[in-house]
């Protein structure tokens, strides 16, 4: 082995790797983006949680037990209601994730020596949230001071994955990953093969209109997402035994829009990448990170510093991730699910005039 060789060669790597700047950031930037982007997003700490209140005993008793909660780090009560039905909504469209309800007589049963319950609800979608909510709740209740705190009973109801079995809280956001991993990806790929071997200058020369390329090389692969989507969907529901509280066509349509979506996605970063590695990396970047740190998929984008719930809304895994999950674990129907289908539509919109944009740029 000849160390005067190893050591020109050693050189040579060095120089090209300082002269190549997106090697260079990879090795050096990425780690660091990655390290801050997790460290910030994976956050298993509940604060100020999202609590509604409805204070039916409207007692010194009561006041004082709305003011433990009000008083708490662990809470932010959002909302007093004034009837079981609006809080129910509210539960339900997750503007809270914990709900109190004081029923009438509490304030006389503890002057009673009696027990004195107090309902709670509790949003079982993400079951690591409602188990540590119900902790929280339970400990102001345990140092409520009354003259036998004891006396408070906490009557629990846990609604959407009353089991809280993780796996009715996974597998629909896998749905959301898995669409958004794949589809793009292919898209991307076959594309720039075609830069790379050369056979995309033929169809620019060609009298092919950027529309009908996009449209030619689009709909092969949305076929295949389609497929991907009875696939998952079917797997979920007969081996997993996930719940369906919902409608099952509208989640289907909701999957083909968030389908055109991603796939648009890899026709975009298509048009910017030249090699087949570049366009993976890419696509990983933009679409499976994304996917896994900011879409609520495994951690709670409302327990994210401020700043990253906003960088979350520029991704669209996480609004297809809240139809999903709300239409299986909640039955929501389409009025509810409107507001992300339109964004994820206009999202759509958005991708691919600039795909057509960049494309039209070579094809005439």
């Amino acid at each position: 082995m000849n160390a005067r060789r190893i050591v020109a060669l050693l050189l040579k790597e060095t120089r090209e790797l300082v002269r190549d700047p997106v090697t260079l950031a990879l090795a050096v930037v990425m780690p660091l983006v990655m390290l801050f982007l997790f460290g910030y997003a994976i956050n298993m700490d509940v604060d100020e949680l999202a609590l509604g209140l409805y204070d039916q005993d409207n007692t010194p008793a009561s006041r004082a037990l709305v003011a433990r909660f009000a008083g708490s780090p662990y809470f932010d009560i959002i909302e007093y209601r004034h009837n079981t039905r609006d809080l129910d909504r509210s539960l339900q469209q997750s503007r809270i994730r914990a709900g109190i309800v004081i029923p009438p007589g509490f304030g006389r049963a503890l002057l009673r020596d009696q027990p004195a319950p107090v309902q709670v609800i509790v949003d079982g979608g993400y079951p690591m949230v409602a188990g540590l909510g119900m902790a929280y709740i339970d400990a102001v209740i345990a140092y409520f001071p009354a003259p036998r705190p004891e006396l408070v009973e906490m009557q629990t109801r846990v609604w959407y994955n009353p089991s809280l079995n993780s796996i009715n809280f996974v597998i629909p956001g896998l749905f959301a990953v898995i669409l958004m991993a794949f589809p793009p990806l292919l898209t991307t790929l076959a594309i720039v093969r075609e830069k790379e071997t050369g056979t995309v200058e033929q169809i620019y020369a060609s009298p092919l209109r950027s529309a009908e390329y996009v449209l030619g090389k689009l709909l092969p692969y949305a076929l295949v997402a389609f497929l991907e989507i009875l696939m998952v969907i079917l797997v979920g529901f007969v081996w997993f035994e996930i719940p369906i509280a919902g409608n099952l066509p509208l989640l289907f349509v909701a999957s083909l829009v968030y389908v055109f979506t991603t796939v648009g996605i890899g026709l975009l970063v298509s048009s910017l990448a030249r090699t087949q590695l570049a366009a993976m990396l890419i696509t990983l970047i933009v679409t499976l990170m994304p996917s896994f740190l900011f879409s609520g998929f495994l951690f709670p984008i409302f327990t994210m510093p401020y700043s990253l719930q906003l960088y979350s809304r520029l991704f669209p895994a996480g609004y297809f991730m809240e139809v999903s999950r709300g239409i299986l674990l909640k039955g929501l129907g389409v009025e509810a699910v409107l507001p992300n289908l339109l964004l994820l539509i206009g999202y759509t919109l958005v991708v691919f005039v600039f795909a057509v944009w960049r494309m039209k740029q070579k094809v005439a």
